[in-house]
């Protein structure tokens, strides 16, 4: 099996320029190498070329399966027996896709972890409420 080729400098960009969008500042992304099963009921794992990077709070895992397919998954490397979320689609053929939704995904959650609303802003989130100071 010819190995999956690594990220390119374009490939690299469209990461890197997503996450300048959404967090309004340079976040470092790290080239890294995870085991993968390519398909339901393999039984040998497949070195996959990845990134990651932290945000946030949240550890983000982005993973090269093929020429042109992505997986992608986040996780909270600070919480005990941390759990793993994905976007609820197993792989993506378009890179700016994959990490979008990915970025969607934790937003998301992170609201819920705050118990946001609907309607409910940033400065709600953020606000200490009546009679407490900020940290």
């Amino acid at each position: 099996m010819t190995p999956i080729p690594e990220f390119d400098d374009g490939e690299r960009w469209i990461v890197e320029s997503a996450l300048k969008e959404r967090y309004g500042k340079i976040v470092a992304t790290q080239p890294a190498e995870v085991e993968l099963r390519l398909a339901p009921g393999d039984a040998t794992l497949t070195a996959c070329p990845t990134l990651y990077w932290e945000a946030r709070g949240a550890a983000f895992v982005l993973a090269k399966v093929g020429a042109a397919c992505w997986r992608a998954m986040f996780f909270y490397p600070a919480e005990p027996g941390g759990e793993q979320y994905g976007t609820g689609r197993a792989e993506y053929d378009d890179l700016a896709d994959c990490v979008i939704a990915l970025l969607r995904a934790q937003a998301d959650h992170e609201k819920d972890r705050k118990g946001a609303r609907t309607g409910t802003t940033a400065d709600d989130l953020n606000d200490p409420g009546e009679g407490e100071t900020a940290p």
